[in-house]
């Protein structure tokens, strides 16, 4: 494949995707700017690792870009905390993504919805979170995060399952 037609395909790649990564990174540091740049630093690598010889055959590119570009995000994450040796906290503040109402109580009683969810979603432990965040707010099915965490539909299943038992429980916990 030559390198124009590689930059037209990862550019719909990147078109495809850039808002998902985004948002799961946001929710995962807590930050516009270092979120910007993790998201950045993974369409980077995954350029990078498009652009290596070894995909050049047709019969050896990335089989599920979705699933590779979330694996290279989610390792950015960990090397992110690793480095900062921070506390990890979710957090909706500046999140595009969330409903805005036009009535004042409405959006009030909205951002105390959302704050106990994030708190509550912050107590889950890595795997929780991303599953929930993947399912609910990316919107990707099942299939699709076995294939990002490399583990059976039934396991995600599993995991979504008991995620969502332990955010009810702390959801509870807040009152």
């Amino acid at each position: 494949m030559n390198s124009n037609k590689k930059r037209k395909l990862f550019s719909k790649l990147y078109d495809k995707y850039v808002e998902r990564i985004y948002r799961f990174v946001f929710l995962k540091v807590n930050a516009r700017e270092i979120a910007e740049d993790l998201t950045s630093e993974t369409f980077l690598k995954g350029w990078e690792a498009f652009n290596k010889p070894q995909f050049s055959n047709p019969g050896s590119q990335i089989e599920n870009p979705q699933a590779f570009l979330y694996k290279i995000a989610k390792n950015l994450i960990i090397d992110y905390y690793r480095q900062k040796n921070r506390f990890k906290i979710i957090s909706t503040e500046n999140a595009e993504f969330i409903p805005v109402s036009e009535n004042l109580e409405e959006k009030m009683n909205l951002d105390l919805d959302m704050l106990r969810v994030r708190t509550a979603l912050s107590q889950l432990k890595d795997d929780y979170q991303e599953v929930v965040i993947w399912h609910y707010l990316n919107e990707l099915s099942i299939s699709e995060i076995a294939k990002i965490l490399e583990k059976s539909e039934n396991t995600v299943r599993v995991t979504l399952s008991r995620a969502l038992e332990k955010l009810r429980e702390e959801l509870e916990k807040l009152g």
